[in-house]
């Protein structure tokens, strides 16, 4: 029977660029499904959140591109806190995921490893 879980995952970019921001989510996205082995079909919605710092285009717009469409997508903006990592953009999940799946696998690329290291993978 599958249950509705949570997967969490982030990343960070070098410069505010519409090229750079989707081509991370782009990476995020396809290392999460790999991680855990998901077929695009099994995610019910994407929520991202990206600092403040990032404006120069919507993460969301990754998943279309890769041809995510029935997904559910939506962004915001992170809180701005004293010290937070910056150019980062984070993501939750909402997947249908098998009672006898493997644990969920938590992806933290590019530097965003620091936001949660009890969560991290180092990838296979």
């Amino acid at each position: 029977m599958a249950k509705v879980k949570a997967i969490r995952g982030a990343t960070t970019v070098t410069a505010d660029t519409r090229e750079e921001i989707l081509a991370a989510t782009r990476e995020l996205i396809n290392e999460i499904l790999r991680r855990n082995e998901l077929h695009p079909e099994l995610v019910i919605s994407a929520f991202f959140t990206a600092t403040p710092d990032l404006t120069a285009a919507f993460p969301a717009e990754a998943v279309r591109q890769l041809g995510y469409t029935s997904w559910a997508a939506l962004d915001s903006t992170q809180m701005s806190v004293p010290g937070a990592l910056q150019r980062c953009i984070r993501v939750l999940l909402h997947v249908y995921r098998e009672e006898t799946a493997k644990e969920v696998q938590h992806v933290y690329i590019r530097g965003a490893e620091v936001l949660r290291p009890d969560r991290a993978t180092a990838g296979d």
